[in-house]
């Protein structure tokens, strides 16, 4: 795979969490609404690292992204586009992924008992936030790559 491969693949993932998310809130299945709606955020993480080569491995990429917003000059808008899923990034991170899959293990709660049609509500329009995001982050990063490419065709003329 390369770049553009990654970027569309976890593009594709975080669209299709987001869909069965929304299904899940339809169905009233809170707990898979919330996990669902994580793995929509992670992978949107997941889809910017993509964007600037980063192999995403973790399920943790608020950390990575925090990480090229400090070492890469990249455009103001593409910047506040990757600082507006920070936030989410992390309140839906491993954590929560955790918390979906196994609960709260300290206290012995089941993960179906951990979450309520409120915390799905506000899982799935953090998950729909991000997806907005991360597609205009995309259309971002192609007006300036194109940008970049027509400034250096100019300087070869």
């Amino acid at each position: 795979m390369n770049a553009a491969d990654d970027v569309a693949y976890r593009l594709a993932l975080a669209k299709g969490f987001l869909n069965e998310a929304e299904q899940d809130m339809g169905l009233g299945r809170w707990r898979s609404c919330v996990d669902n709606s994580q793995l929509a955020v992670e992978n949107t993480g997941k889809t910017a690292l993509s964007l600037f080569g980063v192999a995403p491995k973790s399920h943790d990429p608020a950390k990575q992204i925090a990480a090229i917003l400090r070492q890469q000059t990249i455009p103001k808008e593409m910047a506040s586009a990757l600082e507006r899923l920070l936030p989410d990034l992390v309140t839906l991170g491993e954590h929560e992924h955790v918390r979906t899959d196994y609960g709260d293990e300290e206290t012995y709660t089941l993960p179906w008992d951990l979450f309520t049609q409120q915390s799905a509500d506000t899982a799935l329009k953090t998950a729909q936030r991000c997806v907005q995001t991360i597609q205009k982050l995309l259309a971002l990063a192609e007006a300036w790559r194109k940008s970049r490419e027509n400034d250096s065709n100019e300087e070869t003329k």
